[in-house]
């Protein structure tokens, strides 16, 4: 029999989007620090892996304006985990910054800095752009087709792992005479030339307590799951449920050992939401107020609009889905929202299918397709939801996140992490010594010592 999974947990802090309650009375502020630090603290206290911070690059709009329910914050994503390096001790920082719009050399310096200041407990997730809304408000002012925007996101991590590797583990070296730490003559050379990049010149931080700090990234795609089984540490799943979910692990997996990884190296992580009550029906009926509470008119009407890139307003959210065609060759109505739907055509067909068949009004048939599928029930019974969904191979971990920020993480610590821990699917506590790296809580394997001397990527 094999060995009992063991699961890993990231705390998700939710930001815009229509899962956050963020217009509940007990709801805290998206951009105070006490709320960071609170999410932050629960998570450690439940022995979490690492706490996730997504990034949002500019306002989402609806028809050139800012959307009216949307408008809760959005701060700098590497100041914050900076911040909460201060204030844990054991829990990963793990931030999504943009491969897109920042270039190596400066991302390169703040993600080694920080694993530096959190003792090696730093991720980047991993990400793209390729719309000229987000691209306008940088200096470039452009954007990237979206053919070219995995080329660039894959020559950027290769110069990171340039620059990263460019000090070598014994460059730090101790003068005797001064007692202070002397990088050697030729620490820190690189030269990095491809299609995206042509720089030279010395890396400026030595070499951090990983070595590198660890990968994530988000693919659905055949090239966005051949880009992460072939760059990353951990990829984030887009399903929570069985069997898609167990079929994307073994593709991905798959994916890996292709690239000639050891499929193991490769984490497979689905973000997750739930929903707690003393009794399972107790718990049902929380869920469904609050999923009702989440998709309002509103909000229903916006989510479809980008699908059908028409003004819907005029429809009755309480009424049949649009009978209307989209109109891709429109200006977009939304901008910001990233767009998963490959087809708009079949996108809609189909879910005027499921709407017809299940007798959906508009605003029904978006809480059904949009749910997140949270676990749902007794502490008890949400336990073993989430022990049966990592053991059968739906994923390695779970990210974590709940509809209250930042106090909703509390219930779920409090109340179903000590029941993981009973079934021995979760530590009871960190890795001794304290200064286990991020790498190190998550299983992967540790890097070679390394010697990178005149490091250099083409």
């Amino acid at each position: 029999m094999s060995a009992r999974k063991q699961i890993i947990l990231g705390a998700y802090l939710g930001g815009v989007n229509h899962h956050t309650a963020w217009w509940h009375p007990d709801a805290g502020s998206q951009i105070d620090f006490s709320t960071f630090e609170h999410t932050a603290r629960t998570a450690e206290r439940g022995k979490f892996d690492f706490f996730f911070l997504a990034e949002g690059l500019a306002l989402r709009e609806r028809a050139g304006k800012v959307f009216d329910q949307d408008i809760i914050g959005r701060p700098d994503t590497l100041p914050v985990l900076a911040s909460l390096a201060a204030v844990t001790t054991h829990l990963g920082l793990a931030g999504t910054i943009n491969a897109t719009f920042n270039e190596p050399y400066e991302l390169a310096r703040q993600f080694a800095t920080l694993d530096h200041l959190s003792g090696g407990r730093t991720a980047w997730n991993v990400v793209t752009s390729f719309d000229a809304f987000t691209g306008q408000n940088f200096r470039r002012g452009g954007f990237l087709d979206r053919s070219q925007r995995y080329e660039r996101a894959a020559e950027m991590i290769e110069a990171l792992r340039t620059l990263w590797d460019s000090w070598d583990d014994e460059d730090l070296v101790a003068d005797p005479g001064s007692g202070r730490f002397l990088g050697r003559p030729d620490a820190g050379a690189f030269a990095i030339s491809g299609t995206q990049f042509d720089v030279h010149g010395r890396f400026t931080v030595p070499r951090s307590p990983q070595g590198r700090p660890v990968i994530l990234q988000a693919g659905v795609s055949p090239q966005g799951r051949d880009f992460a089984a072939r760059h990353s540490d951990a990829i984030f799943s887009p399903y929570g449920k069985l069997p898609e979910a167990a079929e994307f692990y073994r593709d991905v997996k798959a994916r890996a050992a292709r690239f000639g990884r050891n499929p193991e190296d490769l984490k497979i992580l689905p973000s997750a939401s739930f929903v707690l009550g003393d009794t399972e029906a107790e718990a049902r009926e929380r869920y469904e107020v609050l999923r009702r509470e989440q998709i309002t008119g509103q909000t229903a009407q916006i989510l479809l609009e980008q699908v059908w890139n028409r003004d819907l307003s005029g429809y009755d959210p309480d009424g049949p889905l649009p009978d209307v065609d989209p109109d891709p060759e429109a200006p977009p109505i939304i901008q910001g929202r990233a767009f998963v739907h490959q087809d708009r055509f079949e996108t809609v067909a189909r879910w005027r299918e499921i709407a017809e068949a299940k007798k959906l009004s508009l605003r029904e048939l978006v809480i059904d397709q949009f749910e997140r599928g949270p676990f749902v029930g007794t502490p008890a019974q949400v336990a073993q939801q989430i022990d049966d969904f990592v053991q059968n191979d739906g994923s390695d971990g779970l990210i974590i996140g709940s509809h209250l920020v930042p106090w909703g993480l509390d219930e779920f610590v409090d109340e179903v992490v000590p029941l993981l821990q009973e079934r021995g699917s979760l530590r009871a506590d960190y890795p001794d010594p304290a200064g286990a790296t991020l790498r190190d809580n998550l299983g992967l394997p540790p890097l070679p010592r390394h010697s990178g001397r005149a490091a250099e990527a083409v």
